[in-house]
Parts: C-alpha cells; sequence; structure tokens
C-alpha cells in the first residue's frame, strides 16, 4: 500500500534511492565477485581476457506487459544478453542493468521484475552486480553481460571454413511460433507462449562449443538464416541448412495447422529462441549438439545462407530497422 494507504506504492512515492535498496537487498554473489552494489562500481576477479555484451529491452518492441508478467520480463532481459557472451564461447559471469520506468509504475511491479533479473542469473550462473534506475516515458532495461574466455580464444562470426559442419543447441523456432499465437490473441500452446515469454538458452554451451573446437558461433536472436547469414558473410563461406535435419516439435505443427503457417518457416526465420548455432571440423561436434548442415566454399554470387541447396526466397529473419518490422 501507499504510505497513505490509497493504493499500491509507485516509484515516485519510493523514490529511486530506496527502490535501488530493495532492488539490490541480499543479492547473492559467487567467488569471483570482489565488490557487489553499493560502490561507484563493481569489481569482478577474470582470468585474462574479457567478453563484454550490451542489450535494450523496449516495452512495446520487446515485450509486452499485457503479454508478459513483470518476473519473465526480468529473466528476458538477463537471457537475451547472456547468450551473447555464450556465443562467444565465454563463460558469463556478471550482468549490469540499467532501468527507467514511469513514474506511475507500482513498487511490486518492479520487485517482482527484480525477483526475474535474480533468478534467470541464477539459471545462468551469473552474478547481478547492480546498474542504474531513472524515470522514463516507458519501461526499459539495459543489460550489459560479462564473462571470461578461461584463457580460449573467442569463437567469433569470421571463422567457419568450407568442410566444416553446422550444429545448433537450444529450441528452434518455438519462440515466434509463440508470437504467433500471441498477437493472435490466444495464450496457447502453452510451451511456444513459455518460450516467447522467457527464452531458453542452453547455458553453459557456449564454452562446450568453444572447447569442441567450433570455429565460428552465433545465438539466434533474429532468425536462424538471418544469423546464419551474419557468419557466411564474416567468414566468407557458403552455409547450407539441410531442412530434413530439422525437428518441428508437436506445439509448431499445432501452431502451422491452427494458424496455415508453414512451422519450418517459423523454425528457419523466428527469432528470440535464442539457440547457439555453431560450425565445428567434421567429427567434432559435442554432446547436446544436432547437425543440421554444411559449410562450403562461397558460390559465384558470394557468400551466403543456402536451404536445401537453394537461395531462400522469403525474408531471412527480424531487423528492427526494415519498415513495418514488428516483433
Amino acid at each position: 500500500m501507499s504510505p497513505g494507504g490509497s493504493g499500491p506504492t509507485t516509484l515516485a512515492q519510493l523514490g529511486e534511492f530506496a527502490l535501488i535498496a530493495e532492488m539490490v537487498r541480499d543479492l547473492p554473489a559467487a567467488d569471483d565477485v570482489l565488490v557487489g552494489p553499493g560502490d561507484d562500481g563493481a569489481v569482478l576477479a577474470v582470468g585474462g581476457s574479457v567478453v563484454v555484451s550490451t542489450d535494450v529491452l523496449v516495452e512495446g518492441v520487446h515485450f509486452r506487459r499485457d503479454w508478459s508478467g513483470p518476473t519473465d520480463i526480468g529473466r528476458k532481459a538477463v537471457a537475451v544478453n547472456v547468450a551473447d557472451v555464450e556465443a562467444m564461447g565465454a563463460r558469463p559471469q556478471g550482468v549490469v542493468v540499467g532501468f527507467s520506468a514511469p513514474g506511475e509504475t507500482e513498487v511490486r511491479w518492479t520487485l517482482d521484475l527484480a525477483t526475474g533479473l535474480r533468478t534467470e542469473c541464477a539459471a545462468a550462473g551469473v552474478s547481478l552486480l547492480g546498474g542504474d534506475t531513472t524515470r522514463g516515458q516507458h519501461v526499459t532495461l539495459s543489460v550489459t553481460a560479462l564473462g571470461t574466455l578461461d584463457g580460449r580464444a573467442p569463437v567469433r562470426r569470421s571463422g567457419a571454413r568450407p568442410g566444416d559442419v553446422l550444429a545448433f543447441a537450444g529450441q528452434l523456432g518455438w519462440a515466434a511460433a509463440g508470437l504467433l499465437v500471441l498477437t493472435r490473441g490466444f495464450r496457447s500452446p502453452r510451451a511456444v507462449v513459455e518460450v516467447q515469454r522467457v527464452p531458453q538458452v542452453p547455458y553453459g554451451q557456449g564454452a562446450v562449443a568453444a572447447e569442441a573446437g567450433a570455429t565460428a558461433m552465433v545465438d539466434v536472436s533474429d532468425g536462424l538464416l538471418a544469423d546464419l547469414g551474419h557468419v557466411a558473410r564474416a567468414s566468407g563461406v557458403t552455409i547450407d541448412v539441410d531442412t530434413t535435419a530439422l525437428e518441428i516439435g508437436e506445439p509448431l505443427q499445432t501452431v502451422g495447422a491452427a494458424t496455415r503457417v508453414d512451422p519450418l518457416l517459423l523454425v528457419l526465420t523466428g527469432g528470440e529462441d535464442h539457440a547457439l548455432v555453431a560450425t565445428f571440423p567434421p567429427g567434432q561436434v559435442p554432446p547436446g549438439w544436432t547437425t543440421i548442415g554444411a559449410v562450403d566454399a562461397a558460390g559465384p554470387d558470394g557468400a551466403g545462407v543456402l536451404v536445401d541447396g537453394a537461395p531462400f526466397a522469403g525474408v531471412p529473419g527480424f531487423d528492427h530497422f526494415r519498415p513495418g518490422a514488428r516483433r
């Protein structure tokens, strides 16, 4: 209740510093966190090279409060960012979070969001190191994740070589299926809606891939074909996706039948699953990864992505600045 007992307490009533104190109260810290929240900066013990990645999640673009609760939004904010650190072959260690919201936002909602941040940090094996809060017109979260390579070289997008095989870990198409049913006013199948709300990142598999000898890696944020396009162009190769190796789960088949959208299209072009996709030398694909294609030399039309040996005719994935683009 508010101090006057007239309704829920808002951020404007609580104030910035009291909010920060509530959000970071009793945060657990791993052994590599030397200084946590409370100073001008956190101190993290790292061995060797540090991987840093930042994502911004904006209300109405990356999430909707009528579709997702605050705990889910907090979890998603951590998941999508840590996936980028995983995609470099690093071991994620910590995140810092910038948060803005209108002053009339309820404190309870914000603290539930903080619970989501903590929950996903625990799942990802990282520490919540602190951050900043400010007033804004919409709810926005900016998350920066840090990780260590533990003495390994980073796995970049530019290392794929002809003769490599293509494999992935995680889920493909589920988040897109969830978005499709949500935009049509439904809340089922529940399995895909939950993945749209909170991506199921294959935590730990980035380092597994690096140790197995992955030559290139990316997380699927904007669509399998779109993100593979980044790898193909950076590496100067052609990547051919074998659709017979892609499993179309029963929930995706259900969504496809109900919406008349080919579920394979969801797998190929749907983003936000944050699966990891990597290229490996033959015979080096680790357990937990599924082979779905191959890497060849660039063709006469240059580097790019093929589907079953042919160019893909549709839009390969999401682009924030493409006219008409929307999540």
